[in-house]
């Protein structure tokens, strides 16, 4: 009888997410469209800045717009991040959907949202630059996050703080990312990078060199995770990398290099791969070269960046297409310079 309770339980709680007015958001779908979405998020900001070694989830509201319905549902929240948590005004925030309280949002499960760190246009602006390396990098590989843009409304629920609106950017989960791969995710699993998909790895290194982001290791799980291929316990882990304000592309004020490394600042390039062999190279590079018309397209298109952030950001793609197109270049630095160690 107990079991039968349980069984007709659950049954219950997955006709709330299926019948009615309801229309669940389908989370593959959600991930698949670049139609920016207008949302509102409710919330106790002075509690969510609170800064704490161990935050709490808080309540909140979200509401947004997508297509024809809307959806309005309470959810919970969390500050998470480091560095831009002790220097934003607004931290990086986990949404937790996996609520009673959000039937129609449910399927979403638990996603990391991207905040603009100042309410300013310049805040803003980074924001958007680091969203479009995210779709820059789905360009190169799919085994890369998706994400979905938000015209956002920050709302405190104290009346005297003002309301802001700015951009925000939620980021496909490790679950959706690895089954998307038919891979699996590989949770408290590291992995030196020369370990891992050596494919993979090659594209990645390639791709942060790109960009200008040396933010990232793969040893300390530090920015990256690991996937494997869900019927292949044998094979490598394969390296998916995460969030790149740090990025020379993007250029945030607060973004300095490790103390380590032989650059000034993040606007300089440097190779943070091993070795590859000159075919392993010409490989790789040949899919850079290949999307360099739909990479341009894309940020010569995104007209929610100023005008003179996309030069900026097409004048130091160009350097990087000048670099890859000279042999000896390519040796120099992809060879010669890459890691020992």
């Amino acid at each position: 009888m107990k079991k039968f309770l349980t069984t007709l339980l659950i049954w219950f709680q997955a006709s709330l997410l299926t019948t009615g007015n309801a229309q669940v958001i389908d989370p593959v779908k959600f991930f698949e469209s670049n139609e920016v979405v207008g949302a509102r998020l409710s919330m106790d900001i002075g509690k969510l800045t609170k800064t704490s070694e161990k935050p709490d989830y808080l309540p909140a509201t979200f509401s947004c717009t997508i297509g024809d319905s809307i959806v309005s549902e309470q959810i919970r929240v969390i500050a998470r991040g480091h560095i831009r948590k002790e220097i934003c005004y607004l931290p990086p925030i986990k949404l937790n959907f996996h609520n009673t309280t959000s039937p129609k949002l449910y399927p979403l499960n638990s996603l990391k949202m991207v905040c603009t760190c100042f309410e300013n246009n310049n805040g803003d602006q980074l924001l958007l630059k680091e969203y479009l390396v995210y779709k820059i990098f789905n360009l190169i590989t799919d085994k890369s996050f998706r994400v979905r843009l938000l015209d956002l409304s920050y709302e405190d629920v104290n009346p005297k703080k003002k309301l802001y609106v700015g951009h925000a950017f939620l980021i496909e989960s490790d679950k959706a990312l690895a089954k998307r791969n038919n891979c699996a995710e590989l949770k408290n699993t590291r992995s030196h990078s020369e370990y891992t998909d050596r494919y993979q790895m090659t594209i990645v290194a390639i791709f942060q060199y790109m960009i200008g982001n040396t933010d990232f290791g793969v040893s300390a799980n530090h920015n990256i995770i690991l996937i494997q291929p869900a019927k292949d316990s044998t094979a490598r882990p394969i390296v998916v990398p995460y969030d790149f304000d740090y990025a020379g592309i993007v250029d945030a004020y607060y973004a300095v290099p490790n103390e380590g490394l032989e650059i000034e600042n993040v606007r300089q390039r440097l190779y943070r791969g091993y070795p590859r062999t000159q075919e392993e190279l010409n490989e790789a590079l040949a899919i850079f070269k290949k999307q360099k018309e739909k990479i341009y397209s894309l940020v010569n298109n995104f007209e929610l960046l100023t005008e003179k952030n996309r030069k900026n950001i097409i004048e130091y793609l160009d350097d990087f297409y000048k670099t890859i197109n000279n042999s000896s270049q390519v040796k120099s630095i992809f060879i010669e310079q890459a890691r020992k160690m």
